[in-house]
């Protein structure tokens, strides 16, 4: 920056002053509560604010509710695995049931069979 009068030490001494005290002005400025940038700035913040709060409850529901789902159907599907194991169950004591009823019919078959070959054997001998 070239300028056309060098200056000397006291213009540069006051020109040195008024840029501290402008600087120290805007300075005021900027803390100052009636500052429309600053009140400005304050709205935008507290409106960034509220709508993360927004977000934050909205997401926190979601989580709730998918948690609720979840616990209902981990519940449903307990309840259908314990229907299907009592069925089980039940068509295994059944099957049991049965064959234990199948062996019992075949022992008696057999003791007849038996008891008929003796009584024919008997008879045989008997002449």
């Amino acid at each position: 920056m070239s300028r056309r009068h060098d200056p000397n030490l006291q213009d540069r001494l006051s020109d040195s002053t008024q840029a501290r005290s402008a600087l120290l002005t805007k300075f005021k400025q900027a803390l100052s509560l009636e500052n429309p940038a600053l009140i400005e700035q304050r709205k935008k913040r507290e409106a960034i604010a509220a709508a993360r709060d927004d977000r934050l409850r909205h997401r926190e529901m979601l989580r709730q509710q998918h948690e609720r789902e979840r616990i209902l159907a981990e519940g449903a599907a307990a309840d259908a695995a314990r229907v299907a194991a009592e069925k089980e169950a039940r068509e295994a004591a059944e099957a049991a049931d049965r064959e234990v009823a199948l062996k019992a019919q075949q022992k008696v078959e057999r003791d007849e069979r038996y008891a008929a070959r003796k009584a024919a054997k008997k008879l045989r001998r008997k002449g």
